[in-house]
């Protein structure tokens, strides 16, 4: 605070305690210094209730009658300070005090707005750590890790971390990595084929891009990793049997379906032949009535083949 600062209030402190706390509020506002903004407010409503002002934050010398109006109080100030931080694009500031007073949507509201191209490099850690590490907005920080870090290193955090995001999160989160997957992929074959064969037809379908083009995988080629491939395969198991997403991931299935064995790792069951058993299992649940049979009839053989308690 600077020293005029302080002049103003050594003046003010001669007329009342009140009008020190009211124009410290004025000043560590002005100076956007909202941390101790918190402070402050809260001493004004212990002075007004006839508190020490020690601990302006601590519930430990509130009477037990007045902890309702207290608290009321905390709440407002945590509220006003966090919306002050948010205006400052403060977001780890802010979701410090709307997290403590389990308000956490006027946080997730602002970093779902954020544009994942447009955040300076020196902030995209801060925003992962609070999206993702600190559950602000675990889909946003998902969006943000794979335009910063890429898809390595999202599938390799959504791993370990899907279970504690909501069913709904897990759901977003997968549909992104489907659809980056995807992308790539296509890109890939897309480059291959212009190179193989100049004059055909640009297309973003994967499956056209593969029709009729076994030389693709022949000498055991591929052109994703297929560990990515993999992973993303697996995920998808998360999203409900209406997600349009799920076309595109009977198509990652066709093209894992033509690698060679090398690069189809076996699941567990019952996806064993990993592949296979997943086109089967997501054409069942979205394809016409001839592909459910076929998906029904494919796992009612799998467990056909299981033995039997006495056989094991």
């Amino acid at each position: 605070m600077s020293a005029d600062a302080f002049a103003a209030l050594e003046e003010l402190q001669q007329q009342s305690p009140q009008a020190v706390l009211d124009r410290l509020v004025e000043t560590l506002t002005t100076q956007k210094n909202y941390h101790r903004l918190f402070d402050a407010l809260l001493m004004q409503k212990k002075l007004a209730l006839g508190m020490g002002l020690l601990k302006p934050t601590s519930f430990d010398n509130v009477p037990e009658a007045k902890k309702k109006e207290f608290e009321e109080a905390y709440i407002d100030a945590a509220r006003q300070v966090g919306k002050l931080f948010l205006e400052e694009k403060k977001y780890s500031d802010a979701w410090l005090y709307f997290q403590t007073i389990q308000e956490p949507e006027p946080v997730a509201d602002a970093l779902k707005k954020i544009n994942p191209r447009t955040v300076p490099e020196e902030k995209v850690e801060e925003l992962i750590q609070v999206c993702v590490y600190e559950g602000a907005n675990p889909e946003k920080g998902f969006e943000l890790m794979l335009q910063v870090n890429g898809i390595c290193n999202t599938i390799t955090v959504f791993d370990q971390m899907n279970a504690q995001l909501s069913p709904e999160g897990r759901q977003k989160v997968a549909c992104l990595l489907v659809d980056q997957l995807y992308a790539d992929l296509v890109h890939s074959l897309q480059y291959q084929v212009q190179q193989k064969v100049p004059i055909a037809p640009p297309t973003d379908n994967l499956r056209e891009l593969m029709a009729g083009r076994d030389w693709m995988f022949e000498s055991g080629s591929y052109h994703i990793d297929v560990s990515h491939l993999n992973s993303v395969v697996r995920f998808a198991r998360l999203l409900p049997d209406n997600d349009p997403h799920l076309s595109k991931v009977i198509e990652l299935c066709e093209y894992g379906s033509r690698l060679d064995s090398q690069f189809q790792y076996p699941g567990e069951t019952p996806f064993e032949d990993f592949y296979p058993a997943h086109m089967h299992f997501f054409k069942s649940l979205v394809g016409d009535e001839n592909d459910q049979k076929m998906g029904i009839a494919y796992f009612e053989n799998k467990l056909e083949q299981e033995p039997d308690e006495d056989d094991k």
